[in-house]
C-alpha cells in the first residue's frame, strides 16, 4: 500500500517520449506505474488500512496546486545509480506538506516514522547491478500539471511488472 500523486496521461506519455529519446541505464518502469509516492506503507491489515485512509482524508483541506518535472536524478548517486528518477521542481513544498500528513495518518496506521528524509520524484528505472547515469544529470524537462488529487494505491507483485490499483483518491481544495 502507498499513497501518492498519480500522472496525468498527457505528462505519462511526454515524460515517456522524453526517456526513449535518452539512455536510461537498467529497467524502465512501465509508464502506467509512474506517480510521486507521498509514502509508501507495505502490507497493511484492513484495520490499518482504515486507519491510514482515514488519517490521508486530511489532504482534502489541501489547495490544488501545480507540479513541475525539471530534471533527472539517481539514488545513491550518479556515478553509481541504482534507481534513476525524474525530479520534482515547482511544487516540491506542497508535495512535502501532503507527505507530513500521510506521514501521520501513516503512524496512525501503527507504522514507524520514516527515517529518510522526503524527496518528491517519479522512479523511472532500476539499475541491478549499479551504473553510471551521469550523462543525464544535463538533461531537462518542462513537464507540469495541476495535482488535484491523492490516492492509495495497492500493489500485485509477480508475473510481470507490478500493477497499482487504485482504491481511495482524495480531492484537493478547489
Amino acid at each position: 500500500m502507498f499513497a501518492a500523486v498519480a500522472l496525468p496521461d498527457e505528462v505519462r506519455r511526454a515524460l515517456a517520449d522524453r526517456v526513449g529519446s535518452l539512455r536510461v541505464p537498467g529497467k524502465t518502469a512501465p509508464p502506467r506505474n509512474w506517480h510521486i509516492t507521498l509514502r509508501f506503507c507495505g502490507a497493511l491489515d484492513e484495520v490499518g488500512l482504515d486507519r491510514f485512509v482515514a488519517g490521508l482524508a486530511a489532504v482534502e483541506d489541501e489547495p490544488v496546486f501545480r507540479i513541475g518535472l525539471s530534471g533527472f536524478g539517481a539514488f545513491p548517486n550518479a556515478r553509481r545509480s541504482t534507481v534513476v528518477w525524474a525530479g520534482v521542481g515547482p511544487g516540491a513544498g506542497r508535495l512535502a506538506r501532503l507527505n507530513e500528513i500521510a506521514e501521520r495518518a501513516a503512524q496512525s496506521a501503527g507504522l514507524a516514522e520514516e527515517e529518510r528524509p522526503y524527496r518528491p520524484h517519479v522512479t523511472l528505472s532500476r539499475v541491478r547491478p549499479p551504473e553510471s547515469c551521469a550523462h543525464l544529470l544535463g538533461e531537462t524537462l518542462d513537464l507540469s500539471w495541476r495535482c488535484e488529487s491523492v490516492v492509495v494505491f495497492r500493489s500485485h507483485l509477480g508475473e510481470g511488472p507490478a500493477r497499482h490499483e487504485p482504491l481511495e483518491a482524495f480531492d484537493l481544495l478547489r
